[in-house]
């Protein structure tokens, strides 16, 4: 752990502006304020009735946090010459539609229709969602990579680690947390994920249950792969460092339909493996600790009904 220690020690000493920070703070707390106190993304873009309209909607709720965090440096930054570079721009006006794209992509669900029906089609469709919009997300980003970074470094985030035990270590700490909140009604409400497969009539619902938690594990490799690999390393020799609270205020939004604690949490998390990608080259140990995160509040979430119902 000591040389995580050292990335976030490094990172807050030499790279925060401590203003910078703080308004930061303030605007993502009342971006959350908005969203939990007036049903933002449930009622005004989850809602929406046309597909443009999701999208839009989608767009908009990921790029104004990611901008702004961006726009905002300039009064606190000298070193904010990377407004002058056509990729930086290019890469902040596509990555959220990247990324609200994935959120709308619903094509494959025709396919499904026409092979299965009934609840083999509802677990098809809510477990191959995960699977497809990986691909969805991480094909533009392939291709932003291979014509932008294919001879500069390997695709984002795709360096080998020299060691994953810090990364356990870190994992590790998570598991008290994870079981305090496994006993508030929200996340019950939300986790396991798995949990809608009670009500289905399938065959050998054991080998259904672990196809979706691998299916659900899947999805977590393009959430590493676009924030902690795309927006931190494709922006690593533009921006330097200045990309990491972007990204993080991006990664917020994206759990405005989950439990408000994980929501708040999100930022700090996007922040924390924001800095290790940044100083690995790396997505594999922010995978690590966000892949067992996922599926040790599945297992919460069961726990948690168990005694709940008890």
């Amino acid at each position: 752990m000591s040389v995580i220690f050292k990335y976030i020690r490094n990172y807050y000493q030499q790279e925060i502006n401590l203003y910078y920070f703080l308004l930061i703070l303030l605007l993502t707390a009342a971006c959350i304020w908005l969203n939990y106190g007036y049903q933002l993304e449930l009622r005004h873009i989850r809602g929406g009735e046309t597909k443009p309209g999701h999208f839009l909607g989608y767009y908009f709720l990921y790029f104004t946090p990611f901008a702004l965090a961006f726009f905002l440096q300039p009064l606190f930054f000298k070193d904010c010459a990377y407004y002058k570079n056509h990729w930086f721009w290019i890469i902040l006006v596509l990555a959220p539609a990247f990324f609200s794209f994935r959120v709308n992509f619903d094509l494959h669900q025709l396919l499904i229709k026409k092979i299965w029906a009934g609840d083999e089609q509802e677990f098809w469709i809510r477990s191959l969602n995960w699977v497809v919009r990986v691909f969805v997300v991480l094909l533009p980003v392939y291709i932003v990579w291979w014509i932008k970074d294919r001879n500069n470094q390997p695709f984002y985030g795709s360096k080998a680690l020299n060691s994953i035990k810090p990364y356990l270590v870190m994992l590790l700490i998570m598991v008290p947390l994870i079981a305090l909140a496994s006993t508030q009604n929200d996340f019950l409400q939300m986790y396991p994920k798995a949990k809608f497969l009670t009500q289905l009539e399938l065959p050998s619902k054991k080998i259904y249950y672990f196809f979706y938690e691998l299916c659900y594990g899947f999805d977590f490799i393009s959430i590493e792969f676009f924030f902690r690999g795309f927006l931190i390393l494709s922006l690593l020799k533009i921006c330097g460092p200045h990309c990491i609270i972007p990204a993080a205020c991006f990664y917020c939004t994206i759990h405005f339909g989950k439990p408000l604690g994980e929501a708040i949490s999100s930022f700090w998390g996007g922040l924390l493996l924001g800095i290790i990608s940044y100083n690995t080259r790396s997505i594999w140990g922010g995978l690590v600790v966000h892949l067992g995160i996922a599926w040790l509040m599945e297992i919460g979430g069961w726990l948690g009904l168990f005694f709940k119902n008890d």
